[in-house]
């Protein structure tokens, strides 16, 4: 079991970038790696690299949104609408905003916010582990988030790299108790991805658990109790806010949101669909192997978080980290989708960045770098591929 309240990490210096360099510069070189086999493997295929990063998929809903706002939707011959509503502004506003003070497209300033978010991500998620675990197992943890083999959605121009940058900084926050900031970037991450219901959940539980144990063993002064209070008041507003301006948009009340996911044959619905979808697998034996690979994954996710809990890792780690999971295994739709839906979980691979901390250094660089060589290829082979990420 873990404490209800977040365990007291040794003082450790702040996150200064002098102090992450290595971790971010290993971090630039994974993702170099992983553009440099991109450029590589579409060109000989006579694609372009630049046009699959940047301007497809959800990265043209994104730029369409900087462009021309929202209103736009697609029909399609099964009924089905596709509206624009069921992404969040934050990346939009960004695009548009980058655009408007240079020569860059929407398109084109949607990645580069996305390369700027994702070393301020791998900052974040550096900080966090530097200050539970140390900084080896931070620079560990960051080189184990880089090179995952769905990590080159890190250098594409969706909201993967951003909201983890938010939810990063935002737990980093909470665990050195800085409350305001943390309910500020919980309610831009709330802008940024649905999954943003994650990081106000980890400011509302450590908050809430903080309150019950002053109860029994007040300490805290009036300001430290406000600054709480008050960061729980701000973190929700981002999200709240969107989904009640498109509610009000569609008529369709508080629950409107809920109508435009449906369009996308998305929902929520504890998992019913996804172990259908598993289940599928199994009627032939070919996609047999795929759905024992399925099981196995999520059996991996789940003895990743119990690891988790049995290190004790603090309290709002553990939420958001399993919101975040619940969130991507429990979605009724794009199942193909889910390791990227997956991407911001950080917290559950701090066991592997433990592990990777307690070798040699010359041993767990050979494993990252041949797990990032074969990451970059992996990452090459799937966007050059017909569907999604």
């Amino acid at each position: 079991m873990t404490d209800l309240e977040t365990p007291a990490a040794p003082p450790r210096p702040g996150p200064s970038w002098r102090r992450a360099a290595p971790a971010l510069l290993g971090y630039a070189a994974v993702r170099a790696l992983g553009l440099a086999v991109l450029a590589v493997w579409s060109a000989t295929r006579d694609k372009s690299a630049l046009t699959l990063l940047s301007a497809r998929w959800d990265s043209l809903w994104y730029s369409r949104v900087a462009e021309l706002g929202y209103g736009y939707e697609v029909r399609l011959p099964n009924g089905d609408v596709h509206s624009n509503l069921a992404f969040f502004p934050l990346l939009p506003w960004l695009e548009r905003g980058v655009s408007a003070v240079s020569p860059l497209s929407a398109a084109h300033a949607g990645l580069l916010v996305s390369w700027v978010a994702s070393l301020a991500a791998a900052w974040g998620v550096f900080a966090v582990a530097d200050h539970v675990y140390g900084r080896r197992a931070g620079v560990c943890a960051v080189l184990v988030w880089a090179v995952l083999p769905v990590g080159i959605v890190q250098s594409m121009a969706y909201s993967e790299s951003l909201f983890t940058a938010l939810a990063a900084w935002s737990l980093y926050a909470v665990l050195t108790g800085r409350w305001l900031t943390a309910g500020l970037l919980a309610s831009l991450a709330g802008l940024t991805r649905p999954v943003g219901a994650a990081v106000v959940a980890a400011v509302w539980v450590t908050a809430l658990a903080s309150f019950a144990g002053e109860r029994s063993a007040p300490s805290a002064d009036g300001a430290s109790v406000w600054r709480r209070a008050l960061a729980m008041l701000i973190a929700p507003l981002g999200a709240a806010g969107y989904v009640l301006w498109v509610g009000h948009r569609t008529g369709g009340g508080p629950l409107g949101y809920l109508d435009v996911q449906a369009g996308w044959r998305n929902g929520f619905d504890g998992g019913y669909a996804f172990a259908r979808f598993v289940a599928d697998k199994f009627t032939s034996f070919p996609s047999a192997l795929a759905g024992l690979g399925l099981i196995a994954g999520v059996g991996l996710l789940v003895r990743l978080y119990v690891i988790c809990v049995r290190q004790r890792q603090p309290l709002p780690l553990l939420v958001y980290a399993g919101v975040v999971t619940a969130l991507a295994l429990c979605a009724s739709s794009y199942f193909g989708s889910k390791p990227r839906l997956l991407l911001p979980a950080f917290p559950l691979l701090m066991p592997l960045a433990l592990a990777l901390a307690r070798l040699r250094t010359a041993r767990s660089a050979w494993v990252l770098g041949g797990v990032a060589v074969a990451s970059a290829a992996y990452g090459a082979f799937w966007l050059n591929g017909s569907g999604p990420p």
